[in-house]
């Protein structure tokens, strides 16, 4: 299950991406806007920063913006800096356990294919795919 860090996380890239005018914005907009706690926003941020998802500025005119623009934000790599792998097996997981049955595990082809599908889906969507398209 993805939980409210990662589905968070994906927001504020989202509100970041909507409403940038080029400066900083502030995480309280941000947490206005998205109806979300600005002290759990802070927690998430700051790993956004660390990981390199986002820039951000303290002190008059600071906030928070994006380091890239929003069609080289592939959602799948969002997801696993901010969840970690999103493998449903833990013997499917990068470095994860190595189960002595994987040659005989008869489920094993159907956590691969689950995996597959769950890995293509939100490695194909980009941040730029969630914005809506102006009308002309």
């Amino acid at each position: 299950m993805i939980s409210t860090k990662g589905r968070y996380a994906i927001r504020v890239l989202l509100d970041l991406a909507e409403n940038d005018n080029g400066s900083y914005i502030p995480l309280k907009d941000v947490a206005e806007r998205q109806e979300v706690s600005k002290k759990y926003l802070e927690i998430i941020v700051k790993e956004m920063v660390t990981a390199g998802l986002l820039t951000g500025a303290s002190g008059k005119g600071g906030g928070y913006k994006l380091c890239r623009k929003p069609e080289d934000y592939i959602i799948g790599e969002v997801l696993e800096i901010m969840e970690g792998p999103l493998a449903p097996v833990s013997c499917l997981a990068e470095g994860g356990f190595e189960c002595p049955r994987k040659s005989a595990c008869q489920t094993l082809p159907l956590w691969e294919e689950y995996y597959k599908l769950q890995h293509d889906f939100f490695y194909g969507k980009r941040l730029s795919d969630l914005i809506p398209k102006k009308q002309p």
